[in-house]
């Protein structure tokens, strides 16, 4: 009587690694939501849905207004820049997963969405110290004036090599995975460190003009959010120099409102 050959699971592939793509969906898909979800909570909490989609914060410097205005930044973070590194995240997926099937070791997913992720969570403490510190984006002539300054400097930015050198990494993870590809969980956190940088010298500029139109504004985050996906799935310097210049176009209508010629976008 024959028997059944029982073939033990590979040590080197524990659970949360057997399926990385489904890993990796997951960590897109819960990240996302829990940074969209944040948001909701401070809709909620501002008392006014059009407060928050429309006008800057103003931040009273205080112990719990700070650990929420970090919160908020983190939040902002994970809404708007891990559906950009969704191609990213997926490619390693998709590498890792193949290396599974012919029972190569390989790192979860998670790993490397923690390395990207940390990178994104030490620009939120940058944010929140350069808001606590920066005058209020007002609407007076003065604050359409920091605005101006602020809009033009991520216009500029949009042209320069350092933003189209990080922006050709971010739109070719496939390479950069094949020479850099590691074994190592600390290897693979390195390269999740890696690409983090590269999305921050492409998307940095613009995730300034937050601190212009107003942390938390849903209005902004959403056009944000779709304009720096746009620009790694779409056409790339193309679209980047049209955001670039749709920036410049910005910081003229506040130049204008700080002139008194046309009033501050932000007092409509």
């Amino acid at each position: 009587m024959s028997q059944s050959v029982q073939i033990p699971s590979n040590p080197t592939h524990p659970g949360f690694v057997v399926r990385p793509r489904v890993i990796a969906a997951a960590c897109i898909i819960v990240l996302t939501a829990l940074g969209w979800l944040y948001l909701g909570f401070e809709v909620s909490r501002s008392g006014s849905v059009a407060a928050a989609l429309c006008r800057p914060l103003a931040v009273v410097v205080s112990p719990i207004n700070i650990a929420l205005l970090s919160g908020m930044w983190a939040a902002m973070t994970f809404a708007m820049m891990i559906p950009s590194a969704a191609p990213m995240i997926m490619t390693y997926s998709e590498i890792a997963e193949a290396g599974a099937r012919k029972n190569v070791e390989v790192i979860s997913p998670l790993i490397i969405v923690a390395g990207y992720s940390a990178v994104w969570l030490g620009f939120a403490v940058f944010a929140t110290l350069l808001q606590l510190t920066l005058p209020t984006f007002s609407a007076d002539a003065a604050g359409a004036t920091l605005t101006a300054g602020l809009f033009a400097f991520a216009g500029l930015y949009q042209f320069t090599s350092l933003k189209h050198a990080c922006l050709s990494r971010c739109r070719a993870p496939f390479q950069f995975f094949f020479t850099n590809w590691r074994t190592t969980t600390g290897g693979v956190f390195q390269l999740g460190l890696q690409q983090g940088i590269f999305c921050l010298g492409c998307c940095w500029a613009m995730m300034l003009v937050m601190l212009a139109a107003g942390a938390m504004n849903v209005v902004w985050m959403v056009a944000l959010a779709i304009a720096m996906t746009a620009e790694k799935l779409v056409g790339g310097a193309l679209v980047s120099r049209v955001l670039g210049g749709a920036w410049l176009l910005v910081a003229a209508l506040f130049a204008l409102a700080a002139l008194g010629v046309m009033p501050n976008l932000f007092a409509l």
